[in-house]
């Protein structure tokens, strides 16, 4: 019979292979992170989450659960946290998370141990439970220990350096986790065994895919279905007046070219969004891309970033949708939604970009394209198709730019490529633009 247990308390696990399935209300992301007795992880390779799936003993099964062969992890980690935050598509916090519920199971199903996290405010990422080392045996502990600043504050936590909105990036730099002290090294283990293993408890609501949609109150969802130094390329001519406006409908960019985002007799747009999208090169491969938009102040400077780690900015005046991890399927895979009317007046332009966290080059890529959609009513408004790749990890797509003097906006072309597999990476290269 299972134990159930409260906050705080733990339970031995008689076995070494387990799953570990999050059952809630609302799409949480499910993340877990080996940790050594120090508190901190060894390297970005112990940080198991929707981007990157497997890990020493650890593997994802989206939506919502782990499996675990614990005895292939590393004798050098003393515990594996096991984390779960706000997508961004539902409730800004957990206090109106509904039904969330932890279950361990045995690989046949069976339940081994439960966990109902209680007493929930304004975080928006939970460390949920950990699975640690007692004696050479493994035990389960409930945590339910919160956060308000999502999956990004707990990474940082354990060592891993994330963007923190506002700083400041003079020199771009990787998603870095500081090396670990020398230790013996760990025995070398065999790939993990596909266990065996039921389907989801009848208790579990039905849980859709990655490709959310996004949030209730920013229009209607998609059907699409969150960041190194590079080498630097001379900046298209970008600057100047735009030389037509949106007075005819729908206009198509060309590399280099601008569009005034205002229509004569209309009143300034305020809601749009900016959707990205992309298709493998070769049939039957995955293409993980990831789409962020990295708003400037008029010096120049870098405010905020929103990514599929930090998918709110500017006081939520914009929204990115979810993380797409192939690239499959037709039309847009991931959306950046923009109140414009919300941005603070300090910010004068926000660059989209997009990049390639598992290294994947902008070869393996065909028809990449960005449109900007009117998001009370849905047309598209502008469209630029990328007619060509190159073989880098990093793209600055496009940029929105505040017209000098009112509300309104500008959208210019820019297609240029750069070496860059994480958002903080292309703050250094989107400079050039502005």
């Amino acid at each position: 019979m299972a134990q159930v247990l409260s906050k705080g308390a733990n339970a031995s696990l008689p076995i070494t292979e387990v799953r570990v399935e999050i059952i809630s209300s609302t799409p949480l992301d499910i993340a877990a992170l080996l940790v050594t007795a120090s508190g901190k992880v060894r390297s970005d390779a112990d940080f198991v989450f929707f981007n990157q799936p497997t890990g020493p003993g650890v593997r994802l099964l989206p939506p919502a659960a782990l499996e675990f062969a614990l005895a292939q992890v590393p004798a050098d980690i003393d515990k594996v946290v096991i984390t779960g935050s706000l997508d961004g598509s539902g409730p800004p916090a957990f206090a109106t998370v509904e039904r969330l519920q932890v279950v361990v199971r045995d690989p046949g199903g069976a339940e081994l141990a439960r966990f109902d996290p209680v007493g929930l405010t304004v975080e928006t990422a939970l460390i949920l439970v950990e699975l640690y080392r007692r004696q050479g045996a493994w035990k389960v502990r409930a945590v339910g220990q919160g956060y308000a600043s999502g999956l990004a504050g707990i990474a940082t936590d354990f060592g891993i350096t994330v963007d923190e909105p506002g700083a400041v990036d003079e020199a771009p730099t990787q998603l870095y986790v500081p090396p670990a002290q020398p230790s013996s090294p760990a025995a070398p283990v065999p790939h993990s065994q596909s266990w065996g293993g039921s389907p989801q408890s009848s208790a579990a609501p039905a849980q859709q895919s990655r490709s959310w949609g996004p949030p209730q109150a920013w229009g209607p969802p998609q059907a699409w279905g969150p960041p190194r130094p590079g080498q630097q390329q001379s900046p298209p001519p970008v600057t100047g007046a735009p030389a037509v406006n949106l007075d005819k409908g729908r206009v198509s960019l060309h590399k280099g070219q601008s569009v005034s985002l205002v229509k004569t007799g209309a009143a300034p747009l305020t809601r749009v969004r900016m959707a990205l999208g992309w298709d493998p090169a070769h049939r039957g491969r995955q293409i993980d891309l990831d789409a962020s938009c990295i708003l400037f102040d008029g010096r120049g400077k870098d405010v905020d970033k929103v990514w599929f780690m930090s998918k709110k900015g500017a006081r939520g005046a914009v929204r990115h949708s979810g993380d797409n991890l192939t690239g499959s399927g037709e039309g847009d895979d991931e959306t950046i939604f923009v109140d414009l009317a919300a941005l603070p007046a300090s910010i004068e332009a926000l660059v989209f970009t997009v990049n390639s966290f598992q290294g994947q080059h902008f070869t393996e890529v065909r028809n990449a394209f960005c449109r900007l959609v009117d998001d009370f009513t849905g047309a598209e408004l502008v469209r630029f198709d990328l007619s060509e790749s190159k073989p880098h990890t990093g793209l600055v797509m496009c940029k929105v730019a505040r017209q000098q003097g009112g509300p309104h906006w500008t959208m210019t072309a820019i297609g240029e490529f750069h070496d860059g597999k994480t958002v903080r990476a292309m703050v250094g290269p989107s400079k050039q633009y502005l």
